[in-house]
């Protein structure tokens, strides 16, 4: 994942890479996963789960196949909604959100979830060099 407090080593970082914090270079060209958390209101996430079923997911699923899955938070995480997506690079990242946010279906959908939520944070992450990989 690349921390907020690296960010002064990415600026100095050549072009087409990020700083590793304990070794080489990373190429930006690696795939980049994002992980999404959206937090409900208390009381609305049996709201937001039907507002997914009628008009999120059919307005998602006409754009390309990015996503890995979607999880609801269970104890611990109660009131979340959770998305992973896997992009090729930067490029790929951008270019599909920017689809997204054009489809006006989606934009429909947005506009009725977005009063039921309190907090959303997304976090780009990077594969480690070891393990399993989705």
């Amino acid at each position: 994942m690349v921390h907020e407090q690296s960010r002064d080593l990415r600026d100095n970082a050549p072009p087409g890479t990020i700083p590793s914090r304990s070794g080489p270079l990373l190429e930006t060209s690696m795939a980049i996963y994002e992980l999404r958390t959206y937090t409900a209101a208390v009381g609305k996430m049996a709201d937001i789960i039907e507002l997914y079923n009628s008009a999120g997911w059919p307005a998602l699923s006409k754009h390309p196949k990015k996503l890995l899955g979607y999880f609801t938070g269970d104890i611990g995480a109660l009131n979340q909604l959770i998305h992973l997506w896997k992009f090729d690079d930067d490029a790929d990242r951008r270019a599909f959100w920017a689809g997204i946010y054009a489809d006006p279906d989606f934009m429909n959908f947005a506009r009725q979830m977005r009063p039921m939520l309190i907090a959303q944070e997304n976090k780009l992450m990077l594969a480690s060099p070891w393990g399993p990989h989705p």
